[in-house]
């Protein structure tokens, strides 16, 4: 089975410069900060599943936030030296899409905090 990625042509330019070009979106604008309805969320690229509605929470950060992946792949990790820090990128393991960063201040049981960019995600509700 071939996978089908979106590009340029098929992704709004915010969409495009964030999974792309390694953007980020202004904190509390995104569709999903302040989202809560039961379901996964997957890649906007790809529609990989990445993180189940059940594993978000509000860290205040203006981004939308999980403490864990749907699974060991769902997301590939990089270093990140840019901007004169020192973070982890996560980025879709399927595509490779970006999708924000992962910090270690979240809550139990993993200690994560994945800040994603809402424009990085789709939703598929919980029937």
């Amino acid at each position: 089975m071939t996978l089908s990625v979106k590009g340029k042509g098929d992704l709004t330019p915010e969409q495009y410069r964030v999974c792309w070009e390694r953007g980020t979106e202004r904190p509390f604008t995104g569709q999903f900060v302040h989202h809560n309805a039961q379901g996964m969320y997957v890649c906007v690229c790809c529609e990989s599943e990445l993180f189940e509605s059940d594993t978000k929470f509000d860290a205040g950060c203006g981004w939308p936030s999980f403490y864990q992946a749907v699974a060991d792949g769902a997301i590939r990790y990089l270093d990140d030296q840019t901007h004169g820090m020192q973070r982890v990128e996560v980025r879709c393991g399927q595509c490779d899409s970006h999708l924000g960063h992962v910090f270690p201040d979240g809550p139990e049981p993993t200690g994560q905090r994945y800040c994603i960019n809402s424009v990085s995600l789709d939703f598929k509700q919980s029937l």
